[in-house]
């Protein structure tokens, strides 16, 4: 029977998705939760370590370190030391394949497509077999939960993250600024008199300079000859 159903590698910074399993759930009950968990990724950065979000059929479970965080939503009868056992040695398995460098510069949801495969071979790993090497891990992960627990969340978190919900970010409000403006100075009127006469001045010698050139025409080829 599984237990862990989905699996996903997000950036800690901004939640952007880097890698995630195959999902083949797809009920309304299912859905529901993968939304919960993409707002949940979302504010991360406020929960370094472990944390959970357990509902009535599924929960959340998220191990973040530096830059990178793993999150599964697993069945509820899922028990918390296997669900981070296999987030912890997802997150060792990512980290050992790409730089923080490469992480840093991801610009795109699920940059990391070829790390698909690798979780969902985790995945189906951690579901089927069980192992000398992962019972002992179980057990380490066991007692470190005792010594410390994982942070637990309601659901109320993964529903509204500080004005965050389904993973869009409302836009802030801003007044449009006020412009005032200046009253003229005495310069600027003397300016914008001195520009109105001499526009005026310019249309009086143009009126002039072509009711001349229609009175004598010749003229106006005389002088066009003398220029030439």
């Amino acid at each position: 029977m599984s237990m862990i159903f989905f699996a996903c590698v997000v950036r800690v910074r901004d939640g952007l998705p880097l890698s995630a399993s195959t999902d083949f759930y797809h009920t309304q009950d299912f859905l529901e939760w993968k939304r919960r968990l993409k707002t949940l990724g979302l504010r991360l950065a406020q929960y370094p370590g472990r944390g959970s979000a357990e509902g009535r059929d599924f929960s959340i479970h998220f191990s973040s370190f530096g830059d990178v965080a793993c999150m599964a939503i697993c069945s509820c009868q899922c028990p918390a030391a296997m669900a981070f056992c296999f987030l912890e040695t997802l997150w060792w398995e990512f980290t050992a394949s790409y730089d923080t460098t490469c992480i840093g510069l991801a610009s795109r949801p699920y940059a990391f497509l070829e790390f698909d495969s690798i979780i969902q071979k985790m995945k189906w790993h951690f579901n089927y077999v069980r192992s000398s090497p992962m019972e002992s891990s179980l057990e380490k992960i066991h007692e470190e939960l005792k010594l410390q627990p994982p942070v637990v969340l309601t659901l109320e978190d993964t529903d509204v993250a500080n004005g965050v919900m389904n993973g869009h970010t409302p836009m802030p409000f801003e007044p449009a600024p006020n412009f005032r403006m200046e009253p003229v100075t005495a310069l600027g009127i003397l300016s914008l008199i001195l520009n109105i006469m001499c526009a005026a001045l310019n249309l009086i010698r143009g009126v002039h300079l072509a009711e001349h050139s229609l009175q004598d025409p010749g003229s106006w080829f005389c002088w066009l000859d003398q220029t030439s």
